[in-house]
């Protein structure tokens, strides 16, 4: 059956359609990762449900020349591998494309579209003839639509091969089967099919100096290098592969050569509000500390975390967000807990926030997160989203700078103390709101309580109104050096006067950036920024007061960024505009353009 084709040369998308259980997942990383090597840029996206097997899968594969990496909103080309999803999958094939499936069992009753192409391969057939084993059978289909999307795509067949070797390379005896499979479905598409579709790839050169990584790996091995040695957590989608990849670099390279100690202590705590009491004591003894969690974790930490803050204990959390509220939706994306992150706790409280917009970021920002809370002696609240945390993507190489050395802050030695007259834990002596630390056992001179409840600025309990007041309001001080700190936005400019602005935050950034270069060329042009920390600092409030409108684009029905602003900053409310993206999906550029365009037919853009 065909419809209509369109020709698209590295410029479409492929959706592959599975169960989840099934194990597709390595032949659809292998697929983007061909593409990837054919120096093609690429982007990968996961959408499983929560449960551990048998309910619909989708793996989105984007091939963008210009690179650009969010979703686009459309699917070219579709393997429809799950029955049930059949009808679903065909109405979501744009106009043009073409639909692959299992024609082991015919379909013709349910697959039909004018405007397609569909093209019936019968991979369980040929796997069923190909090899004995039930699973082998199951997993094989896989491989063999690998190989027809090969001829039908054009991939090269050599990189295909290199990559089936390092995906088995501890288990060579498998390299064989999984060719073989792969052949069956190249062989099938080159006799039966004209190959290749006039959607097809070509190689480029423009992934030289990138990587394919998720942002859960980039951040554990920023918490490597920046001298992280304790972790504690409790198992949670999304946050729960950042640990696996910090035990697996800690078990690498925080082992003594010589003895096989291990320099590293990792806890999987019984919930976790039991993690952050264990980072909070490890981070007061010296330690670099840090949990991973989400959502519903952030809710339970919320009285330790208070207690950090108000204690003055540095802390590190990564906070993986995902849809909520309560259990919500654990496997899709989301940028919910802004709100809940900058003020978590009761009383008053603000705390520092990093939002990283691709794992290049993850990495670096991990380590300034580190070194935030040792200078500031409080919580600092990484907050990426599954979306980058989960899902491979193409970013440049990290780098890092030998000469780095960890910012423990204001921590006073044995010889200081020695010298000193006396040592008072909440004294601000430099007016910067930041107090000095010891580490126990130090020197005696160094004890001190470390008191949650009422304090003075000499680490006395008091209940005193003048004296409880004065350690809350240097707190304000300290939040105020905060702000001197932490990353700067990253501001780009449309290179044209205009009063139009986009701000926006963390993975939004790619659907972003297309977006403007979309309205550009439709004659709207728009500076950008985008908010890399909390407190935002004196560059996002000059940037706000430049501009006459602001859309504010983010993943949450509640528009917490823009809150964030309303409330932290000067500019007016009524000169910004949310764009809001919360399906659980990540955010492509169309609803940018849209509701950009639609303020502009209504004079608000002119």
């Amino acid at each position: 059956m065909s419809g209509r084709s369109k020709s698209r040369v590295n410029d479409f998308v492929v959706r592959l359609a599975n169960v989840n259980g099934t194990g597709s997942a390595s032949a659809n990383g292998l697929l983007m990762k061909a593409i990837f090597r054919m120096g093609i840029p690429v982007m990968g996206k996961n959408f499983f449900p929560s449960n551990i097997q048998g309910l619909p899968t989708w793996y989105e594969i984007r091939i963008t020349k210009d690179a650009h990496l969010a979703r686009s909103g459309r699917v070219d080309i579709m393997v429809a591998m799950n029955a049930e999803t059949y009808q679903k999958d065909l109405r979501e094939v744009s106009p043009g494309g073409t639909l692959i499936y299992d024609s082991t069992w015919p379909r013709n009753s349910v697959l039909s579209r004018p405007d397609i192409t569909i093209l019936g391969v019968p991979l369980a057939r040929m796997c069923n003839e190909k090899f004995g084993n039930a699973r082998a059978r199951i997993l094989m289909k896989n491989m063999a639509y690998v190989g027809a999307l090969a001829a039908l795509l054009e991939l090269d067949r050599d990189v295909i091969k290199q990559l089936v070797e390092e995906m088995f390379a501890a288990k060579k005896a498998l390299v064989p089967s999984n060719m073989d499979a792969i052949e069956l479905g190249y062989n099938y598409a080159i006799e039966n099919f004209e190959c290749p579709l006039p959607t097809r790839v070509e190689p480029m050169d423009k992934t030289a100096g990138h990587i394919m990584i998720d942002g859960n790996t980039a951040a554990a091995l920023g918490c490597v290098y920046a001298g992280a040695t304790v972790g504690a957590w409790y198992p949670i989608t999304p946050s729960t592969s950042l640990m696996d990849a910090f035990k697996g670099f800690a078990e690498r390279y925080r082992k003594d050569p010589k003895t096989g100690d291990r320099n590293f202590c990792i806890v999987q705590a019984e919930d976790e509000l039991s993690a952050i009491g264990i980072v909070l004591g490890a981070s007061w003894n010296g330690a670099r500390s840090f949990t991973p969690t989400s959502g519903p974790g952030l809710s339970l930490m919320n009285e330790f975390i208070g207690f950090a803050y108000f204690a003055e204990l540095p802390a590190v959390l990564f906070d993986v967000q995902r849809v909520g509220p309560s259990t919500g939706m654990p496997t899709r994306t989301q940028q919910g807990d802004i709100l809940a992150a900058a003020y978590a706790s009761h009383g008053d409280t603000r705390h520092v926030l990093l939002f990283p917009a691709n794992p290049k970021e993850c990495f670096e920002l991990s380590v300034k997160a580190f070194d935030l809370a040792d200078r500031l002696q409080t919580p600092v609240i990484v907050l990426l989203d599954l979306d980058i945390g989960m899902n491979d993507w193409m970013c440049e190489d990290l780098e890092w700078d030998d000469s780095y050395q960890p910012d423990r802050g204001k921590v006073l030695s044995a010889e200081e103390l020695e010298e000193a007259e006396k040592f008072y834990r909440y004294l601000d002596s430099d007016g910067d709101g930041i107090p000095y630390r010891t580490y126990p056992g130090v020197h005696p001179k160094g004890a001190y309580f470390v008191r949650g409840s009422g304090h003075n600025k000499y680490g006395a309990y008091t209940e005193e109104a003048d004296e409880y007041k004065e350690v809350v309001d240097r707190l304000c001080r300290k939040w105020e050096t905060a702000a001197e700190l932490i990353p700067d936005p990253v501001i780009r400019k449309s290179g044209k006067p205009t009063d139009l602005a986009i701000v926006s935050v963390g993975s939004c950034d790619y659907a972003v950036t297309e977006a403007i270069a979309i309205l550009a060329e439709r004659g709207i042009a728009l500076d950008y920024l985008r908010v890399k920390a909390f407190p935002f600092g004196d560059k996002v409030e000059e940037f706000l007061e430049n501009h006459d409108r602001v859309f504010v684009v983010e993943q949450n029905r509640d528009a917490q960024l823009k809150s964030l602003l309303t409330l932290e900053t000067d500019y007016p409310k009524e000169r910004m505009t949310s764009v809001l993206n919360y399906s659980g999906l990540p955010i492509d550029c169309r609803c940018i353009v849209d509701a950009i365009e639609q303020a502009a037919a209504k004079g608000v853009a002119a």
